[in-house]
């Protein structure tokens, strides 16, 4: 297996240039597959924290990044969908998201929704012992009770410290869910239909995000809740608020134009006078 990744080559999620240069870092064994990016690329390439990786090696050996709520040093780490990404000296803390168009980003979150991260179920097994095992999205296994419903294409809050279950979000019609890949990726949305294709095809959603609705395979969503909303409605909060002082700005200099122009014509009307009083 070759030890170089060509730019050109690398998968459509992964957020780099692809024809300024001919190679990038190739992502190391760990989860998420293929699709991981490797950590030194989003430090350098998407961060812009490190200048090449010889400084990322430098900061990861200092334990100044977690990934997860742990400490990683190698920086090949793949790095993938929904990870929680955390600078604690810096007080920064991201988690990773899809954009539109499937390109993996960064999205700032506060420190206490850094302290879980979602995973989608994509599979179920029973463990000697009765207890029930759910394998992640990234391939993290994650043990619960027997006695707990759990079924493939649900999604789960896992926290970050203990690693246990703190929340759990069923794949069902009426659920918030987002597009991953695919030309909708990024859309986020509710189920209005989930349509069961005979044999081995894959089932079809009908995801309606308000003004206009979509229709995708299953396996391109995934359930999550409304703190993944409410990042983007600050957003939109903060832009409004910037656009209500701009215009009250702008009202203010349309006053101050007004005045100056009143003084204009009264300075002019008492020249006038002036100079009839003089003749």
């Amino acid at each position: 297996m070759t030890r170089h990744q060509k730019r050109l080559a690398v998968p459509n999620s992964w957020p780099v240039e692809r024809k300024t240069q001919t190679f990038t870092v190739k992502a190391g064994a760990g989860p998420h597959g293929e699709a991981g990016v490797p950590l030194v690329v989003l430090l350098r390439d998407v961060l812009g924290y490190v200048d090449s990786t010889k400084e990322a090696r430098y900061a990861l050996n200092n334990d100044s990044v977690l990934v997860n709520g742990d400490a990683v040093s190698d920086e090949q780490r793949p790095i993938g969908m929904f990870d929680i990404l955390a600078f604690p000296v810096r007080g920064e803390f991201f988690r990773v998201f899809p954009d539109e168009g499937g390109r993996l980003a960064l999205t700032p979150v506060d420190e206490e929704s850094a302290g879980s991260r979602l995973g989608k179920v994509t599979n179920k097994t029973v463990v000697p012992g009765g207890d029930v095992q759910l394998t992640l999205h990234d391939g993290t296994n994650v043990r619960v009770d027997a006695g707990t419903e759990y079924d493939t294409k649900d999604s789960v809050v896992v926290d970050n410290e203990s690693k246990e279950v703190v929340a759990h979000f069923e794949y069902e019609e009426g659920a918030l869910v987002t597009a991953i890949a695919g030309q909708h990726a990024g859309r986020i949305g509710e189920i209005e239909t989930i349509d069961v294709t005979l044999g081995s095809g894959s089932n079809t959603v009908v995801v309606g995000d308000g003004e206009d609705r979509y229709e995708t395979v299953e396996e391109y969503v995934v359930v999550i809740d409304e703190n993944f909303t409410d990042d983007d409605a600050d957003e939109s909060d903060a832009d409004d608020a910037a656009d209500d002082v701009d215009e009250a700005t702008g009202d203010d200099a349309d006053d101050v134009d007004d005045a100056a122009d009143d003084v204009d014509e009264a300075t002019g009307d008492d020249a006038d006078e002036a100079g009839e009083t003089d003749e």
